[in-house]
């Protein structure tokens, strides 16, 4: 009897249990059928990328002094630099400069630690192929300027979520003189430059000048 009695209890219980899931999944649905569908027209409509992006590498041939500290910073040891030394000079000439994109993680390491600032990221990220050959990019493919979004004439741009209004949650239509809801770097500190949280350059050298103006008339 008592069996009988702890099977019927476990069973609603299960049921109940069921029940409550069945409903809260159900409430995330329904909370959604109430939004506007959140759909880009791909190719013929486009995200633009944020503005720290981490996409296809941009290189300089000419700010390149192959001095190897972006091989030496990779996780995977990517980068290819082909140098030779001149004999005449005592300097290193560069021949080659290549990155494999079908290996590369796209962490920024290497734009992020070269002296010449040679490397940089761009918002290109169409790199698709059929070879995984043709990913390995010479320094004239390097040396190509970037694809932007918004300069696309056959491309319609949208913005991102993150930097829609508050509020809005359909990329279409939105007018880009609309306030957004999140806030571009340079803006940031320019509201830490007025809160005096952070110091600027020409701040250091009014507290140098004035500590060496102190000391001088210390020392007089």
């Amino acid at each position: 009897m008592f069996g009988f009695l702890k099977q019927v209890g476990d069973y609603t219980r299960e049921a109940v249990d069921a029940a409550r899931n069945l409903t809260q999944g159900l409430s995330v649905t329904f909370d959604h059928m109430k939004r506007r569908p959140v759909t880009v027209q791909y190719p013929y409509e486009k995200l633009i990328p944020s503005e720290r992006y981490r996409g296809r590498i941009h290189y300089e041939f000419d700010k390149c002094i192959a001095c190897e500290v972006c091989v030496r910073v990779c996780p995977i040891n990517l980068p290819v630099v082909d140098w030779v030394m001149n004999k005449e000079t005592k300097k290193k000439e560069l021949r080659n400069y290549s990155i494999d994109f079908g290996v590369c993680i796209f962490c920024g390491n290497c734009v992020e630690y070269c002296p010449t600032n040679c490397l940089s990221m761009t918002e290109e990220y169409e790199l698709a192929a059929f070879d995984r050959h043709s990913l390995n990019y010479d320094n004239v493919a390097l040396g190509r300027l970037p694809t932007s979004v918004t300069t696309d004439p056959s491309v319609q741009p949208l913005r991102e979520l993150v930097y829609l209004p508050a509020g809005e949650v359909h990329p279409h239509g939105v007018s880009p003189d609309r306030p957004r809801a999140g806030k571009l770097p340079e803006q940031i500190l320019e509201e830490l430059k007025a809160a005096g949280s952070i110091k600027t350059a020409e701040d250091d050298g009014r507290e140098s000048s004035s500590s060496a103006s102190n000391e001088e008339e210390s020392a007089g």
